[in-house]
């Protein structure tokens, strides 16, 4: 299939859930908004994203106190439909339907995969509780949204790997959302959308096809310029003292560098972009 096919369907499905997914969004977005979507695409094609999917061999490798899982940026070196999956989400179609279920004023997607693109995880892999960077690369634009679409077959609560939301912050309980096979769940990104991904505890591989969603004005009025923050998990008290003091450190840079010291392998670059 490519990226028109899969637009029309996940249009078509996002559309006739319009209701019920504006009243999910509205009832969390005082804290931190978000919305699920079971069953966006039909399962046979689901599958063939999920088959699709590269060895992890040949992704990057993202390691540290802060993450540890695999990472596929560059689409045009992988399988068609993959790069059809992700620039789907893109289609004018799909950006205003969900603006409008959002009540956000502008949102534009991101050619460039900033930050998104395929993710796998394995076994001991994990990512920490953080806040996105408030800005696409070029900061010229918001972060407001982030959408992620889970491919893992069969996947299971009791593996790990879910997404978190921490709505009160990271001494209250975390709302876990299962990264359930064929789920899309979208997240409001802000200064306080704090969130991680459970550690995998299963011999098993969890696959995730993401995008983010750009707007010209913050979500909340308060928001700031802010990198990527993450902190400890509850139970990781020396840890986060360590990711606290890394943040400000990284913060500090970008004050001297205002697109960083170094440039990000996280982006995409199109054959006439090279």
């Amino acid at each position: 299939m490519n990226k028109t096919d899969l637009a029309d369907l996940i249009f078509n499905k996002i559309k006739s859930e319009e209701r019920s997914l504006r009243s999910q969004y509205e009832s969390t977005k005082d804290q931190i908004g978000y919305l699920i979507i079971d069953n966006l695409l039909p399962s046979s094609v689901a599958k063939q994203i999920n088959k699709a999917f590269p060895v992890a061999e040949s992704m990057l490798l993202k390691k540290s106190l802060r993450e540890y899982k695999y990472i596929a940026v560059q689409m045009d070196q992988y399988a068609p439909i993959l790069e059809a999956a992700i620039f789907a989400f893109q289609d004018p179609r799909i950006v205003e339907l969900i603006k409008n279920i959002c009540s956000i004023d502008s949102l534009y997607p991101d050619k460039n995969l900033y930050a998104g693109g395929l993710s796998l995880m394995r076994k001991g892999q994990f990512l920490n509780p953080h806040i996105d960077n408030s800005h696409e690369k070029d900061r010229k634009r918001w972060r407001v949204l982030n959408l992620l679409y889970y491919v893992s077959l069969d996947w299971e609560a009791e593996n790990g790997g879910n997404l978190e939301v921490w709505p009160n912050g990271l001494k209250e309980k975390q709302i876990t959302i299962e990264s359930r096979f064929n789920r899309l769940a979208i997240m409001a990104t802000h200064g306080a959308s704090w969130h991680s991904v459970s550690p995998i505890v299963a011999d098993l591989e969890r696959t995730c096809v993401s995008n983010y969603y750009f707007s010209d004005t913050a979500l909340r009025p308060e928001d700031k310029f802010h990198v990527t923050s993450f902190r400890g998990r509850p139970e990781q008290k020396i840890r986060d003292l360590v990711l606290q003091a890394d943040a400000v450190l990284r913060q500090a840079i970008r004050k001297i560098f205002p697109k960083g010291a170094v440039s990000t392998d996280h982006v995409y670059k199109a054959p006439n972009d090279r």
